[in-house]
């Protein structure tokens, strides 16, 4: 690909992936860290009042800001790791591009057959783990680190798009228009997933932003561990992410 193209095909994907990110990730935050709290603050009337006038709106921009990140970081990918040829691996750059996005949309599959199955959150949470472990050693044999760290944000991402799609705003339009009264009240096992699926997103959205922006940072990918540091940084994530959930429950955030 021609240099000057591929800068500006870089420019452009880059810029609308980041601006639908900050719309994809801010309405997620806005869900689990506001939202949540104060819709226990609603009484019937309320709920019938406030949610089907609020919630379909964000959900809106919620949900199409996930499609075009994903779009995008799917397109940025080809231009900077595939035809860029800066996958760092002993495969062709498309080979094991292609193979490690195809274990991405794999990954989301087998994450949700898993959390169908198991009912605590505890031992999920661990089993995922060892899972996303066996995945960034796969990805280690096919990339350099650079790639590792991408690669690791684009399965989040993807697990997270999906959700979205799949999970998130097909059970939310069950609950609304359960609220509107133009369909039968769905079965409280519907916003349980919704909600679960919601929170799983808002654990990985945090690693994910430092995944995305990891490139800027040889010392950091540049090991012949990465796949080990990525971990780390997955497990600190959580850690902010567990931070934020508690915060949002206390009331210092509705203090005016």
């Amino acid at each position: 690909m021609d240099s000057n193209v591929s800068e500006w095909l870089n420019l452009i994907f880059r810029w609308i992936h980041v601006v639908a990110g900050v719309m994809w990730i801010g309405h997620l935050w806005f869900f689990n860290f506001v939202n949540a709290q104060l819709a226990k603050t609603y009484d019937a009337d309320s709920r019938k009042k406030v949610i089907p006038e609020l919630i379909p709106r964000a959900l809106y921009w919620f949900r199409w800001g996930a499609a075009y990140t994903w779009i995008t970081g799917v397109l940025l990918l080809w231009v900077v790791y595939w035809a860029g040829n800066a996958m760092g691996g002993n495969m062709s750059s498309y080979g094991s591009g292609g193979v490690a996005l195809l274990i991405a949309l794999v990954s989301f599959f087998v994450y949700d057959v898993l959390w169908k199955q198991l009912k605590n959150e505890m031992a999920g949470a661990v089993i995922s783990f060892v899972l996303f472990a066996i995945v960034l050693f796969v990805f280690s044999l096919l990339m350099g680190g650079r790639a590792v760290f991408i690669y690791a944000g684009g399965t989040l991402g993807t697990i997270m798009f999906a959700n979205v799609w799949m999970r998130i705003w097909p059970n939310q339009r069950k609950i609304i228009a359960g609220v509107k009264g133009t369909a039968p009240a769905p079965d409280p096992s519907v916003a349980a997933l919704a909600g679960l699926r919601s929170k799983h997103n808002t654990y990985m959205s945090i690693p994910l932003i430092l995944f995305m922006v990891s490139n800027h940072f040889p010392t950091v990918y540049g090991s012949d561990y990465a796949w080990v540091i990525v971990l780390i940084f997955l497990l600190v994530g959580w850690g902010i992410a567990k931070l934020l959930y508690n915060k949002s429950a206390t009331p210092a955030p509705a203090q005016f």
